[in-house]
C-alpha cells in the first residue's frame, strides 16, 4: 500500500457502485446480498458518504445519515481486508465525524456486531438504553416500489408566518 495514493473522498457521483458491492461482498458479513439499485438508493439518501481510494480501487467506504444537528447514525463502515490494521478505518470514521454535516451533531449514533473495541478507541459509549430495531418484514423486497408508488408522500412546502 502506497500511503501517498490513498485518498478520502466525500463526493457520492465518485462511488462505483459494482466497486461498493465487490467491497461489501469480500469485507462486510452484513451486506452480503445488496443490489446495485438498493445501494444507490442508500447512497442517495445518506450525506455524507465517504469513499477511501487507493488510486483507483475503492477499499473503503462509510455513510451517514443526519439532521445536521441532533442525530446522526453512521452506517456501513468498511475497509478492504487487505487494508485493514494500518489505521483507515479510524480515520475513514474520524473524516465522517468531521465532515461539516456531521461535526456539530449532539448524539452519533451506530451498530456494530464485533467492532465494539474499535468504536470505543473513537470515543463512543455503549448505551442499551436506547437502542430498539424494528425489523420490517411487511414489505418485501419485490413489493417496495408499488407500495411507494401506492403511498407517495407530498413535497413538503414551508410557510413563513
Amino acid at each position: 500500500m502506497d500511503d501517498a495514493k490513498i485518498q478520502f473522498c466525500d463526493r457520492k457521483s465518485q462511488i462505483d457502485l459494482q466497486q461498493l458491492q465487490t467491497l461489501f461482498q469480500e469485507g462486510a458479513f452484513w451486506a452480503q446480498n445488496r443490489t446495485l439499485e438498493d445501494l444507490a438508493i442508500a447512497i442517495t439518501h445518506s450525506n455524507p458518504a465517504i469513499g477511501v481510494w487507493d488510486g483507483s480501487r475503492l477499499i473503503g467506504f462509510a455513510r451517514a445519515t443526519s439532521d445536521g444537528v441532533y442525530r446522526a447514525t453512521i452506517w456501513d463502515v468498511v475497509i478492504h481486508p487487505d487494508y485493514r490494521g494500518v489505521g483507515l478505518g479510524k480515520k475513514l470514521v474520524e473524516t465522517l465525524l468531521s465532515h461539516p454535516l456531521m461535526h456539530r451533531v449532539e448524539r452519533v449514533y451506530l451498530m456494530t456486531t464485533y467492532q465494539q473495541k474499535f468504536y470505543e478507541g473513537l470515543g463512543f459509549e455503549t448505551n442499551s438504553s436506547t437502542t430498539m430495531v424494528l425489523n420490517n418484514q411487511l414489505i418485501s423486497r419485490g413489493d417496495r416500489r408499488q407500495f411507494a408508488e401506492m403511498v407517495a408522500v407530498p413535497e413538503l412546502s414551508v410557510v413563513k408566518g
